[in-house]
């Protein structure tokens, strides 16, 4: 049921927040060490010791929540628990939002707790997938809980026009990039725009949080939902923020297939050589041919692999070994996703299992627990058949161990098999700046001289990065020589390939740079191994507070 609408309507005063930190230490609101706020480190490549990506992502929903709004707002992201108190005691809110994972439950109770001593005059609204909790409403003290789409829903709450054209914020898609023990620059133009075009997903695995969220299988909320809309925000953020680049945050964008070759022809039109990133099931991929895939600056592509045995409708009949192979030959960087702990699996096939998954060399690869987290199908049918074990929901993220009991394997196994999986990939395939090299290279070999002025553009700007490359080569095969000299083998072969293709400039720089990355990654594991955890800057962002007077 809609709650009747804020008595202040358009005036009242919005804070909205993500829960605070630290994110990365063991405390007694939830956080977890093994479970920090970097995506990538995190699910990705947290096996890869100095050679890990690091990075932070801003809270996308509470910028576009706050995009769309005529009051006036804050948005409060990453905030200290002081940084928090202080907000509150700065200003008169009328509205305070909370924006939370089923993790950070406890956080959400502390600073509701916290609004209500220092700010008892707001109205608490919690949203996010920490409200898929069941009985959330006993465990909070908020006066409002919303389930899917937060935008609608506090343009509708604060007296606004809920089908109003959407407003996108704009989004740098990632912050505070480092990798052997360096913060990396980032030069105008090279980091990527975030485009939200939908939220939720058709397909509905039964594990998909997303999915969930917005209504489940089949149901999905679309922003923009054709390529003419899409393309001129992201002409908007080209424009803004000096982008060529574009992170697209749905969770299956090639699925629609007319909004996406839409899209390509207005970059055709407009002569447009940009770079995407996208969400894509294999099915979904296996609908466009290769050269439609590159003419549209499909760059980057996420895939699920989960497992050959899978039944999920995404993988049947394909070939995914096959298909990350042929798009990695048109430097389309792959990262693969895959599933440890399935109902199949057991002690006895898991490494064959996970042998499959690395045998498809991604340029990244994403392990996680089959977990059935709350509002998932997958919940529901675990909690019918008994199977949930009593886990705290700070321990519920699928990086950790099983929240339920598997036929075959123990929660103990499952928190040895995950970590297994990821130093099988880093010991086979290496590190992933080494693969993403690798992926760029046969990208730029392949179109660098293509009939298309427009591809040409595209590849040369990609490119840009590989000289850069030479160094982190040059310190990548030194440090890896005593431990994987194989590896560091075939690390120093693609350093040769560099210089071949790019000239004594080339080599010259990996000599001249590679000595210093050496140090700082040899310097960067002896910090990690002391126990050395990174968390985010906050950020204080305020909108329409010059109307208010204030």
């Amino acid at each position: 049921m809609e709650p009747e609408p804020h008595p202040r309507g358009r005036q009242a005063r919005v804070l909205l927040t993500s829960v605070f930190g630290p994110y990365a230490q063991d405390d007694e609101f939830g956080s977890r060490r093994i479970n920090p706020m970097e995506l990538y480190h995190n699910q990705v490549t947290r096996a890869q010791g100095a050679f890990s990506v690091r990075m932070f992502h801003r809270s996308w929903g509470l910028m576009l929540i706050q995009a769309n709004l005529e009051t006036p707002s804050t948005l409060l992201d990453f905030p200290t628990r002081e940084a928090f108190a202080r907000e509150l005691r700065r200003k008169p809110y009328d509205v305070i939002g909370i924006s939370a994972i089923v993790v950070n439950l406890g956080k959400v109770r502390e600073m509701c707790r916290m609004a209500r001593e220092l700010a008892p005059q707001a109205t608490l609204v919690v949203g996010g997938h920490v409200c898929a909790v069941e009985g959330i409403e006993r465990m909070v003290d908020a006066d409002h809980f919303v389930r899917g789409d937060g935008v609608g829903w506090m343009r509708r709450f604060l007296g606004q026009d809920a089908d109003a054209p959407m407003r996108h914020p704009r989004i740098v898609s990632g912050f505070g990039l480092r990798t052997m023990g360096v913060r990396m620059p980032a030069p105008g133009g090279s980091t990527a725009a975030t485009i939200i075009p939908s939220v939720g997903c058709p397909l509905g695995c039964n594990f998909c949080t997303t999915s969930a969220f917005f209504g489940g299988k089949g149901r999905f909320l679309n922003f923009y939902r054709g390529g003419g809309e899409l393309y001129s925000v992201m002409r908007e953020m080209e424009a803004a923020m000096k982008v060529q680049s574009f992170f697209i945050m749905d969770e299956n964008f090639l699925l629609h297939r007319k909004r996406a070759l839409e899209l390509l022809e207005r970059m055709r039109a407009e002569d447009k050589a940009w770079s995407l990133y996208v969400f894509s099931s294999a099915n979904a991929l296996r609908k466009y041919t290769p050269r439609e895939l590159v003419e549209l600056g499909i760059s980057w592509v996420w895939m699920g692999l989960e497992s050959p045995r899978a039944g999920y409708a995404k993988l049947k009949g394909q070939d995914t070994r096959a298909l990350t192979r042929e798009l990695r030959e048109h430097g389309i960087r792959v990262l693969g996703s895959s599933i440890i702990g399935l109902e199949h699996h057991t002690p006895d096939n898991i490494a064959e299992e996970i042998e499959h998954a690395v045998g498809h060399a991604t340029d990244f690869h994403q392990f996680m627990l089959y977990t059935p987290v709350p509002g998932t199908a997958l919940f529901r049918e675990m909690a019918e058949q008994g199977r949930l074990l009593d886990v705290d929901l700070a321990d519920i993220h699928g990086q950790y161990a099983f929240n339920f009991r598997h036929a075959a394997i123990s929660r103990e196994e499952s928190q040895r098999f995950l970590g297994a999986a990821f130093a099988r990939d880093f010991e086979r395939n290496g590190p992933s700046l080494y693969r993403v090299c690798r992926t760029t290279l046969a990208g730029w070999r392949r179109y660098k001289n293509d009939a298309d002025a427009r591809v040409r553009r595209r590849f040369r700007f990609e490119a840009r990065s590989l000289r850069a490359y030479a160094a982190v080569l040059w310190a990548m095969e030194r440090q890896l020589r005593p431990r994987q000299p194989g590896l560091a083998a075939e690390v120093g072969a693609l350093r040769a390939e560099l210089g071949r293709e790019f000239g004594p400039g080339c080599r010259l720089l990996g000599a001249a740079l590679g000595p210093g990355l050496l140090w700082t990654s040899r310097w960067e594991e002896r910090r990690l191994k002391r126990g050395q955890t990174y968390e985010p800057r906050t950020f204080v962002e305020r909108r329409n507070w010059a109307a208010a007077g204030s």
